[in-house]
């Protein structure tokens, strides 16, 4: 049986840090639709599926968000 790691949240200067993107770049490409969302964790905190990120960073010019 294969063990599959849970999904982690990361914080928003981790995700700028990994990314190496700047906070209005990151933004941006929020709203453009080519990076990830954020998930709202509790009333004042957001983050990122780890997983996301990884697949962003695999192939960044062709992330395009799925809702």
């Amino acid at each position: 049986m294969a063990s599959h790691a849970p999904d982690r949240f990361l914080r928003l200067n981790t995700v700028l840090d990994r990314t190496g993107l700047s906070r209005a770049t990151l933004y941006r490409k929020i709203q453009a639709g080519t990076f990830p969302r954020q998930v709202k964790l509790a009333e004042r905190c957001c983050g990122w599926r780890e997983s996301a990120i990884e697949e962003w960073l695999r192939n960044p010019m062709f992330y395009v968000v799925s809702d």
